[in-house]
């Protein structure tokens, strides 16, 4: 991924994909607030983990957010108007961009490389395969029903969108659906 820093600290960045490079498969898990998009990814991930597949996600939030402590080393670099801050540890490392736009999927993607697949919460409008998890004690009616990019649906009402319906328990079968649907060998 290149990398351009402007005069105003802001980071400009461009996926650059080399020749062989390995680009996992990413499956947008969407659906309304409150429908249990977070549940599933948490139940999903040690399903495909038992495959035998490492596992990457993306939380989209379109309200900001803030993932260092106040007070805290990394925050203070940041407050001295560090455009990159990485914090290390022998388990973990975290990094904190200023960026100049909100970034697709896709060009994430380069931070995930060392992935079999990519779930991202979030999403909903972009153009990437999309899960919809739908209730309608939430809300009644499917995001999704006229969208292209949906491959399956989860849900404990029968609808038919065209697409695989899962029921909210079936996660197992749901790993399997993506695997299949991606091409992975396990």
């Amino acid at each position: 991924m290149k990398q351009i820093v402007e005069k105003d600290n802001k980071v400009k960045t461009s996926v650059n994909s080399f020749p062989g490079e390995k680009v996992p498969p990413l499956v947008a898990i969407v659906g309304n607030s409150g429908v249990g998009k977070t549940t599933l990814i948490e139940k999903l991930i040690p399903e495909l983990k038992q495959r035998d597949l490492c596992v990457g996600t993306i939380k989209h939030d379109v309200h900001g957010f803030q993932i260092d402590k106040p007070g805290k080393d990394s925050w203070r670099h940041k407050q001295a108007g560090a455009t990159t801050s990485i914090i290390s540890s022998p388990n973990q490392i975290g990094i904190v961009i200023d960026v100049d736009h909100d970034h697709r999927p896709e060009e994430l993607i380069p931070f995930l490389s060392n992935v079999d697949i990519i779930l991202a919460e979030g999403y909903k409008m972009g153009s990437k395969p999309k899960i919809e998890i739908f209730r309608p004690e939430v809300y009644p009616e499917p995001l999704c029903k006229d969208d292209e990019n949906l491959i399956a649906l989860v849900s404990n009402v029968p609808i038919d969108l065209g697409v695989k319906r899962f029921l909210t328990d079936s996660v197992g079968e749901l790993a399997d659906f993506l695997l299949e649907y991606f091409g992975i060998l396990h």
